[in-house]
């Protein structure tokens, strides 16, 4: 594997081109500089040397979109990103040249994170530019194209055979992708907290949402007004890290989105870089318990380029300080 920084470190972290140049452009929120913007600290911070850096070795076939994705739907993708007009969605997600290739490459980094884990090699692992949440199995949305949390669900159990996953995202926008394609799975331990939707695309993640049929119960949606931050937040999260234990998942992901701080552009939320800090010192102490440590955080949101690297690299931060 070729990389740089703590040879030895349990913590990979992605550093790659290929997942660099998903976006919309240099003058659209979702631009290809969040990739730097995110490096950039987390070398400035001194973090980069506690941990594995390494590219994905990895680029998703289509026969991994197909887990999840419909055929019809990523040949509507391909014909579309060819002619590089238009959008994949109602005005969200533009088809540009090359966005197909830069979605497969996504996907790969977080099968490849997903793999190594699986295999032994690390124990936790953050993918920037990943944790596509709104994409849906024949859609797409909000900027996503494929959805890659869910290809990882749909490959952890149909090919490394582990099924109780828990999928936690503090993202400011509700991952309705992830909850709408498992709300009957009884074995998908869902946690969203984001900004209410009647305030905040895509306009869904209501606290009565919790699993329908076999599956009420296992899931948790929690809805924060415009202007809440970190009290709030950590009022909610004792519930949530002891909702999880109860579940005693196998696989943990984590899709941490940085737009859920003060000062993004899109969004209304106030919380600080300690949240996600919390969160994924929690979830890394429930991984320990019942998941044999494994868990992997994915970028997710986050238009404010500050608040990128310092939501994300706290959450690295936080895989790190545990031992």
């Amino acid at each position: 594997m070729r990389g740089i920084g703590l040879a030895d470190s349990k913590i990979l972290v992605v550093k790659d081109d290929n997942i660099a140049a998903y976006g919309f452009g240099d003058d659209h929120p979702f631009g290809p500089d969040r990739h730097g913007a995110f490096h950039r600290y987390l070398s400035d911070s001194g973090i980069s040397s506690l941990v594995h850096l390494a590219t994905s070795e990895y680029i998703a076939v289509r026969a991994d979109i197909e887990r999840f994705h419909t055929n019809e739907y990523i040949d509507r993708v391909i014909a579309h990103c060819q002619l590089g007009k238009g959008f994949l969605d109602d005005g969200d997600t533009p088809a540009i040249q090359g966005l197909y290739e830069s979605s497969l490459a996504v996907v790969g980094a977080s099968l490849f994170v997903t793999a190594e884990i699986i295999s032994g090699r690390f124990k936790r692992a953050f993918v920037p530019i990943a944790g596509l949440h709104h994409a849906r199995r024949n859609s797409a949305g909000g900027f996503c194209v494929f959805n890659d949390i869910g290809v990882v669900i749909e490959t952890l159990r149909k090919i490394h055979g582990v099924n109780r996953i828990a999928y936690i995202d503090i993202d400011a926008h509700h991952g309705d992708g992830v909850y709408y394609s498992y709300e009957e799975d009884p074995n998908l331990i869902f946690v969203d907290v984001h900004e209410d939707g009647r305030f905040l695309f895509p306009g869904t993640g209501f606290p009565e949402e919790i699993g329908i049929g076999l599956a009420i119960g296992t899931k948790k949606n929690i809805s924060l007004k415009p202007g809440d931050g970190d009290v709030v937040f950590q009022e909610n999260w004792s519930c949530i890290h002891t909702f999880l234990d109860d579940f005693e998942p196998e696989f943990f992901i984590l899709q941490c989105g940085a737009d859920s701080l003060l000062g993004d552009p899109i969004t209304n939320l106030a919380l600080s870089e300690r949240s996600h800090y919390l969160a994924a010192q929690s979830l890394t102490v429930l991984a320990e318990k019942h998941a044999k440590g494994r868990i992997i955080a994915l970028g997710g949101g986050g238009y404010n380029r500050d608040n990128i690297g310092r939501a994300w690299t706290q959450v690295v931060k936080a895989f790190v300080d545990h031992p």
